[in-house]
């Protein structure tokens, strides 16, 4: 569980890693040792061109691949993410054929849970461990290289980033894309399309949300 060299600089690696990793030691837990820091392993700092927040990995064995929203090849799109896709659908024309979200991260897009760990079957079981400093951390750290775009979904992405957003930055916010609050701004608003007009004004290539391109730009 060695944090990635681009990010070991971090505060948060410094002053409250070490007491997470002891409470982690011996313990079984999701996404496990080797995918806990794969959202920072596949966006370095100076690849970072959008902020995508979630909560904590899927609880579900099997699920979580240590990106944020994604699930591992062959794992049926959770009904968030797969109202992320539909919402993808309405704004784009197409989405991914998978849950896996890997081709966003490696695109500069942070796929990073505000909590990196969870107990089997136990939602938010680590939420008040410290992981929250990580994200303010890492976001910090990327903002020091570019303007970047938020795509701030529901009220936990929206406290965990309160006051990074810089005017430079863009920063769209809706509703969460879960079943209980989609409906109530997270359809219609068009996040994916915004990132890419935003990015080309920048100078700086179009994420391919869909996955339809064979190679991945970063811009």
């Amino acid at each position: 569980m060695t944090p990635p060299e681009a990010w070991a600089h971090l505060a948060f690696f410094r002053d409250d890693w070490p007491g997470i990793a002891g409470r982690l030691y011996g313990q079984a837990f999701l996404p496990g040792p080797q995918a806990i820091f794969r959202a920072l392993t596949l966006t370095a700092p100076d690849d970072v061109r959008v902020v995508i927040l979630g909560q904590d990995p899927y609880p579900t064995p099997g699920h979580a691949d240590g990106l944020a929203f994604s699930v591992a090849p062959g794992v049926a799109p959770p009904r968030s993410l797969a109202n992320i896709f539909k919402e993808m659908q309405d704004d784009l024309g197409a989405h991914p054929s998978t849950g896996d979200l890997s081709h966003w991260a490696r695109q500069g897009v942070l796929l990073l849970n505000t909590a990196l760990s969870v107990p089997q079957g136990q939602a938010g079981g680590h939420a008040g461990w410290g992981w929250d400093r990580l994200a303010r951390d890492a976001v910090a750290e990327a903002q020091r290289h570019r303007p970047l775009a938020f795509i701030i979904w529901g009220n936990h992405a929206r406290k965990a980033l309160n006051g990074l957003p810089r005017p430079q930055d863009l920063a769209l916010a809706s509703a969460h894309p879960s079943p209980l609050s989609a409906r109530r701004g997270f359809f219609g608003s068009r996040p994916f399309s915004q990132v890419n007009q935003w990015l080309d004004a920048q100078g700086s290539a179009p994420i391919d949300w869909a996955g339809l391109q064979t190679s991945d730009p970063k811009g």
